[in-house]
């Protein structure tokens, strides 16, 4: 589900948001037109209206845990966290966290990759938010809901800033976004 389709239709920060995520053609390879959300963090006012929806959204869902994935999620779910009360989660990339780990793997296009999570930062239970900034096939995402309910919490949906219209659930989790990705207006 998109914002605009859960009481933010016309919002300006949407379109803000949207206008201040600059776009890459042909990065990291031909074809691809790369949403690079850099840009939003140098706008301050986008960068606070992205973290305000998100946190309007999360506050009263009773959240408990705002699980980032690496590194983009990062930007993001830290301030979420701190203004809901919840405590962030790294989820990252394999041997990034020191002491005992749970991982789980996913395919993607050319290969696998991993996330990992602490033992012990998720207790059974806990409802929690898994953010990154942009969903693509869906692979990351869909993994790191697999990692926190391998640890029994209940993921309650995923968040992202930038999203596909046909991506709207993971492995059952919902999943909301603010804008969709932008194209450039004079490419190639």
């Amino acid at each position: 589900m998109f914002a605009a389709e859960n009481g933010l239709k016309g919002d300006p920060r949407l379109e803000g948001i949207s206008k201040a995520i600059r776009v890459i053609p042909h990065f990291p390879k031909p074809g691809i037109m790369f949403q690079d959300i850099t840009t939003l963090l140098l706008n301050h006012k986008a960068f606070q209206d992205t973290v305000d929806i998100f946190v309007d959204r999360y506050r009263d869902m009773g959240i408990s845990v705002v699980a980032g994935i690496e590194a983009r999620g990062f930007f993001f779910g830290p301030a979420i966290a701190l203004a809901i009360g919840a405590k962030f989660v790294p989820l990252r990339k394999p041997r990034k966290l020191p002491g005992e780990v749970i991982s789980e793997a996913y395919v993607l296009e050319y290969g696998t990759d991993c996330l990992e999570m602490h033992v012990g930062a998720v207790q059974p239970g806990e409802r929690a938010v898994i953010i990154d900034d942009l969903v693509a096939t869906g692979g990351t995402l869909s993994a790191a809901i697999r990692l926190l309910e391998r640890m029994k919490a209940k993921v309650v949906e995923c968040a992202c800033v930038i999203g596909l219209p046909e991506v709207k659930r993971l492995n059952g989790t919902p999943l909301y976004s603010l804008v969709e990705p932008r194209e450039i207006e004079h490419c190639c």
